[in-house]
């Protein structure tokens, strides 16, 4: 396991592109308060005994992220978070086009348009269920991070 990072870098993933996934990798979210990604991410290691495999921040929206085995863990202050709580799941996809095209067929809302996130681009859909999910594609950034 990897040991508590005392600066959150801007970018940092093991796998920068997902174009190549042959299905959706799903990620629960858990929500963290200022200063606590770091012990969290290792508490999350241990108890999985996997190494976190990403790490970035998103400064647009006043956010730390890191992904250990199945997890989204979400940095912020409560004001930060408030918007992101009302997401049910992440599902890192080969290409956001594809689904949004997939979702339109199936009847989803979409509730956040396609746009670029730090790690690639993404949007937000409602299933007509009522679930939410943000779904997102990773492709590697200027600096082939």
């Amino acid at each position: 396991m990897t040991e508590p990072m005392t600066e959150t870098p801007t970018m940092w993933r093991h796998r920068n592109d997902s174009s190549g996934l042959a299905a959706p990798r799903p990620f629960i979210r858990v929500y963290t308060g200022p200063g606590t990604l770091d012990t969290l991410a290792a508490s999350y290691e241990r108890l999985l005994g996997t190494e976190r495999d990403m790490w970035f921040t998103y400064p647009e929206k006043g956010l730390s992220l890191a992904v250990v085995g199945a997890f989204l863990l979400i940095e912020g202050t409560e004001e930060t978070l408030a918007p992101f709580r009302a997401v049910d799941g992440t599902l890192l996809v080969d290409s956001a086009q594809a689904y949004l095209t997939r979702l339109a067929a199936e009847g989803g809302e979409i509730t956040e348009p396609l746009t670029k996130v730090p790690t690639g681009s993404g949007f937000t859909a409602r299933h007509r269920d009522g679930t939410v999910i943000e779904y997102v594609e990773h492709r590697p950034t200027e600096e082939g991070l």
